[in-house]
């Protein structure tokens, strides 16, 4: 059964809809009058951190998921530096695009819309900090009443599939490597050499073009070819982490490896699947579930229009937008067991109650009803023992969960208020 506000929170549910579509339109005044989006913005941010409340439930999964999703981010950041390094920047600026007829359907309706359509579908209305901020509105939004409790828990289950995601998308687009829809980013944001890596050299360069290499390969199932002397590499001191030196391949003018981190962004060959469409599908997938009305409809359609856009200026292939808008809705579906807007507290209930019905039964043929209402409160409230239980975890907890959630809200402050997209 989905989880309904009471009565009196359901009048006032419209807030959190209200306050969403006021985030993304004072945001576009970036575009259109950047001196109103200075001074509206922060005052945006001071409104609704007044309706956020502190909350002190499933921190220990909240933190948890914040580890995991920070640890694949990082697997990630190592996996798109080295998917572009590998063969070289030569590799990059010589091979073209594959064809895409998602970006031939958009090239023909843009001959057959009229030209205010057309201008929608170019404009950048939302982007990737809008659907991370849309969410953190939803999951703070539990003083609303417009969400089931624990914002935590929506949060915890937000980045637990958001990691799974970003680890799934990392071992796709290492395991094959494909050219960029855009020939000319790797030029423009790697510093890394012309030539391919040692690897690519033997296993890779001799096998590429040549019809009967590659037949010879298939049968002889073994790298043949005499490649003669590697081209080498800069290969810097980084003491016990010079292991990574093969996979980021570093210039003289690097630094050390958490330096050349640091400075990561998005990579410039074909990352499948789109990382931007699959926050977008989350943060879509969360409001529908903790949400719903109109306002759901409303984020889809930002995000196929994100996703028309990502193909449309070539960020993405179209095979891209499309795989992550299936495999968000997939892992989203898979991970209810950390939140989930269904009412888990009935059949917990029902359990309890099935654990004291012969008591229950004896106490009513006994006309005890002092201990039938004892009963039926142990069933609404749960065990003396687990309750008391409960109240000492939850003083030991207190302040780590005060410390946690107050990071928390900082971090997001603070990224989208020092930055331009959070």
């Amino acid at each position: 059964m989905k989880w309904r506000p009471p009565a009196t929170a359901r009048a006032r549910a419209g807030g959190l809809g209200v306050a969403a579509i006021a985030y993304v339109a004072v945001d576009y005044l970036r575009y259109l009058a950047p001196a109103w989006h200075s001074w509206l913005m922060p005052a945006l941010w001071s409104v609704l951190a007044l309706h956020w409340s502190m909350e002190f439930r499933s921190v220990l999964p909240f933190v948890a998921s914040m580890i995991f999703m920070l640890s694949t981010c990082l697997f990630e950041v190592l996996s798109v530096r080295s998917v572009t390094a590998v063969l070289g920047l030569d590799w990059h600026s010589d091979t073209p695009p594959l064809p895409d007829t998602g970006q031939w359907f958009l090239l023909a309706l843009n001959e057959k819309l009229p030209p205010t359509v057309v201008e929608i579908l170019r404009a950048h209305i939302i982007g990737l900090h809008h659907f991370l901020m849309l969410f953190m509105m939803l999951a703070f939004s539990v003083l609303f009443d417009s969400v089931k409790a624990p914002g935590l828990g929506l949060g915890a289950r937000y980045m637990f599939t958001m990691a799974i995601g970003r680890f799934l998308r990392a071992i796709t687009f290492v395991s094959t490597i494909l050219p960029s829809a855009r020939p000319w980013c790797a030029f423009a944001r790697f510093r890394v050499p012309a030539h391919p890596h040692h690897w690519a050299q033997k296993y890779y360069v001799p096998y590429a073009s040549d019809p009967a290499a590659i037949r010879q390969v298939i049968e002889r199932d073994i790298a043949y070819a005499d490649v003669g002397n590697y081209l080498g590499d800069f290969r810097p001191d980084w003491g016990s982490m010079s292991f990574l030196i093969d996979f980021l391949r570093p210039t003289t003018t690097d630094g050390s490896w958490y330096n050349l981190l640091k400075k990561a962004g998005g990579g410039c060959n074909d990352l499948i699947y789109s990382g931007h469409i699959l926050v977008a599908v989350l943060t879509a997938m969360a409001w529908t579930e903790a949400y719903g009305g109109f306002s759901s409809a409303v984020i889809w359609l930002f995000v196929l229009h994100s996703a028309q856009r990502e193909i449309r200026e070539r960020h993405h292939y179209t095979v891209d937008c499309v795989v992550a808008i299936y495999v968000g809705i997939l892992l989203w579906k898979m991970t209810g067991f950390i939140w989930s807007a269904k009412d888990a507290s009935r059949s917990k209930r029902l359990s309890r109650l099935d654990k004291i019905h012969g008591r229950l039964t004896q106490a009513a043929k006994d006309s005890n009803m002092d201990e039938v209402r004892e009963l039926l409160k142990e069933v609404e409230m749960g065990s003396p023992a687990s309750h008391s239980s409960g109240r000492v975890r939850s003083r030991a907890m207190w302040v780590f969960a005060c410390a946690t959630i107050f990071s928390a809200l900082t971090v997001v402050f603070l990224a989208l208020t020092l930055t331009s997209d959070g």
